[in-house]
């Protein structure tokens, strides 16, 4: 297998706007009004369309500039509602650090047709018999470590932990992913990966619940759409519940307005973020028509179409979110 060496964007790609006060907080308590409410208030907001904009919003209690990585940080993806873009930011998250010099591995912990595995990035079996390329599966019914289902991919430094359909039977089996299962699995890992990505399935299952258990800060795509603001309320609860269990120390690090288009929901989503989740930073993902072409060709969509809005936005997030590693 051919490998795809993923360097920096160019110097002038043009970026998003960083923003520390948003007016959008003077929505929040018109959120559980009617909707007329909630309209009327936005076409009070002077300056709308400026506030509405794409832009990327860090909270003031974010620190910037970021201190240096340390250590291994796990990240999981993760929305109960399909179609919201999960997949595309995990791909393209994990291609930006890969970018800035990271080690990043994705576990695919999706068993449908759209998962990382299946529509976009394909492990690396070359040499592997077939009765011995484990999965997920099998990691989570405690038949292999994790190391052993970790595989190379078309991209240098970036590593996939695939899965299959068979991997819908977790869900139902009392025997898999018990007992933090996933998450003992990242610890006692010894390949040498920065950070680890969890692509959770579109579902509040256990599934989802290990891959929250097994994480140290979310990242919640979203799409800019009705069906997407009515489902934030059970994500939030669903993440409460791991907090106050299993997983104290896990945070809301980021959420992505994914395929970005200008309309009265996006003030909508981001009060509702900046009320459930006020130290989280929101960045939009801009909709690029090229951004199709990426899974057909197996690459993230910046080793193909650089300058792609998409791209960019996800590259900007990712430089928010982490430092350059080494970095000074």
């Amino acid at each position: 297998m051919s490998m795809t060496v993923l360097g920096p964007l160019p110097d002038s790609a043009p970026r998003l706007d960083v923003v520390r006060d948003w007016r959008v907080d003077e929505l929040i308590p018109f959120l559980e009004e009617p909707q007329e409410a909630v309209e009327a208030a936005i076409t009070k907001l002077l300056n709308y369309r400026d506030d509405a904009r794409p832009q990327l919003y860090v909270p003031q209690s974010y620190s910037l500039p970021l201190a240096p990585f340390t250590g291994h940080r796990t990240y999981v993806v993760v929305n109960q509602k399909g179609g919201a873009g999960k997949t595309t930011t995990s791909v393209e998250l994990a291609a930006a650090w890969v970018a800035m010099g990271y080690t990043v591995r994705i576990i695919d912990a999706d068993p449908q047709d759209a998962s990382v595995t299946r529509a976009w990035l394909r492990p690396n079996f070359e040499g592997v018999p077939e009765k011995e390329r484990f999965t997920l599966t099998d990691v989570l019914y405690g038949r292999q470590p994790l190391d052993e289902c970790t595989y190379e991919t078309a991209v240098q430094g970036l590593y996939l932990v695939p899965s299959f359909e068979d991997l819908k039977h977790v869900e139902f089996d009392g025997r898999a992913a018990r007992d933090q299962q996933l998450r003992a699995a990242i610890r006692r890992s010894t390949v040498p990966v920065d950070i680890t990505i969890i692509d959770a399935p579109p579902a509040l299952g256990k599934l989802s619940i290990n891959g929250l258990v097994a994480a140290d800060q979310v990242i919640l795509p979203m799409q800019v759409s009705a069906l997407d603001k009515e489902a934030l309320g059970d994500l939030k609860r669903t993440i409460e519940g791991v907090q106050s269990v299993e997983n104290p120390d896990l945070v809301v690090a980021a959420a992505v307005m994914t395929n970005w288009s200008m309309s009265n929901l996006v003030p909508q989503i981001a009060a509702t973020i900046r009320r459930d989740y006020p130290g989280a930073i929101i960045s939009p993902a801009r909709r690029n028509v090229k951004a199709a072409a990426a899974p057909a060709r197996g690459l993230p969509l910046r080793a193909l179409f650089a300058q792609a809005t998409t791209a960019l936005d996800y590259n900007q997030l990712a430089h928010t979110l982490l430092p350059v590693k080494d970095a000074a």
